[in-house]
């Protein structure tokens, strides 16, 4: 079959990975729409000539899900549906060398950094005054904000620096005029992400500015919640949590990735903080904002873990009772310095420790879901789906965590606040009640 090069280029972009690299494709698109060129995300139409895969190459999963795609991608090219694949993203920036040999039927690679690059292949311009402008892949009442680039940290698992570089942070004004945009666009929250949010303003201002650039993005007009996500816990700026007490648009949110708690094992994976530190830490989160959500990540599997690791892990979660948890399966990375250790925990006993792990915050995620029956709460409508509306509160980040199912009568519109009144409580998901303003 001849591939259909008579017709005007139509860009389809496929996003793998984290929110981060979502922010990558958004800017992408506004690029290629700004050159006028047809640009559409995850386009299910197959109307599309040219496919652009931003891969995630973060742990093992992430980047056979990176590399099945691609090989998919290619399938449809030599079937003459597509003229040209091309992929970036951190898997493309990671293992160039060797995918180009393994894949030669993808027409270009391009590495994290190289969106002008890109924007040449496909015959458009970067255009330096777009800074900031992009095309939302996400529903137009929320929006992802990357503030700095690159991370500075050894972590000894992570490979992050490998694929994003240094720490960059991004100028508090530029970071203002992006959220300004993104109110006219209907935005009304805006999550802060970056590699290490605490990290924020050391390099550009000598000193952190998290705080500041907080104060800065509250006082923007419209916009109604303003999410934290990938605090570092070390060295942790304090000052934060007075900002989100004190702003009523700032979610009384923290997303602090912990990774563990036994000492024996921060220090192998080089966390530079101790469980105790962490606990203190935990108990200023909130004694300063009553009522704070926390949220945290962990690994299941690293080289040397025990079971009195794993232990000391759960009873850490006993004590701590965060409210959200994520755990991931070690992934044992090329070129990290934990690479040098044993992978000695079998693939299927990591698992069993991740499992065994989140059925105990199961449990404490639906003790606490159930405090909340007869209490209302602010929510944000997210969806229709099925013939109920789906929200979120201040307390739920996008996909990630919980969700309220919402019962009423009345039509709502997608991107509305309404206050509702938990009714019904479950392991992660709450359904509650619309409450009319008397």
């Amino acid at each position: 079959m001849k591939a259909r090069t008579l017709k005007e280029n139509k860009v389809n972009i496929i996003t793998l990975g984290c929110s981060k690299n979502m922010v990558d494709s958004e800017v992408l698109s506004g690029q290629l729409q700004a050159n006028d060129i047809a640009v559409v995300h995850e386009n299910a139409k197959l109307d599309h000539n040219i496919v652009v895969v931003n891969t995630c190459g973060f742990i093992d999963k992430a980047k056979e899900e990176s590399i099945n795609t691609i090989l998919d991608q290619v399938a449809l090219k030599q079937k003459g549906r597509l003229d040209k694949v091309y992929v970036t993203g951190c898997l493309s920036q990671r293992y160039r060398d060797d995918l180009e040999k393994e894949i030669p039927e993808v027409d270009a690679w391009f590495g994290t950094m190289e969106l002008p690059l890109i924007l040449k292949e496909l015959q458009a311009d970067y255009k330096a005054e777009l800074l900031g402008e992009r095309m939302l892949a996400t529903p137009k009442h929320y929006a992802y904000m990357k503030i700095s680039e690159g991370c500075n940290r050894t972590c000894s698992f992570c490979a992050i620096p490998l694929m994003r570089g240094g720490h960059v942070s991004r100028p508090i004004d530029d970071l203002v005029r992006e959220a300004e945009g993104l109110v006219q666009k209907g935005v009304k929250e805006v999550m802060l992400i970056a590699q290490e949010l605490t990290y924020y303003g050391l390099d550009l201002y000598k000193k952190r500015q998290l705080a500041e650039l907080m104060n800065r993005l509250a006082d923007v007009k419209g916009l109604e919640w303003i999410r934290l996500h990938y605090a570092y816990p070390s060295k942790f700026p304090l000052d934060i949590l007075d900002v989100m007490r004190e702003r009523p648009n700032i979610c009384n949110y923290l997303d602090m990735p912990l990774q563990h708690a036994s000492n024996n094992m921060l220090k192998a994976m080089k966390r530079q903080i101790t469980r105790e530190e962490m606990e203190d830490l935990v108990a200023a989160a909130r004694e300063k904002v009553p009522g704070i959500c926390l949220r945290t990540t962990l690994i299941a599997g690293f080289p040397g873990e025990t079971r009195d690791d794993v232990e000391e892990l759960k009873d850490f979660l006993q004590r701590m009772r965060f409210d959200r948890v994520g755990i991931f399966s070690y992934s044992h990375e090329e070129n990290t310095s934990a690479y040098d250790l044993e992978d000695n925990i079998p693939q299927a006993e990591k698992e069993a420790r991740a499992q065994e792990i989140m059925e105990l915050q199961q449990e404490i995620s639906y003790e606490k879901n159930q405090e909340k029956i007869g209490k209302t709460f602010k929510v944000i409508v997210d969806k229709k789906e099925a013939g109920r509306y789906l929200g979120r509160t201040e307390f739920d980040s996008v996909e990630v965590d919980n969700e309220v199912v919402i019962n009423t009568a009345d039509k709502l519109k997608v991107g509305e606040f309404v206050n509702v009144k938990i009714t019904k409580a479950y392991d992660y998901d709450l359904e509650g009640e619309v409450v009319k303003n008397s």
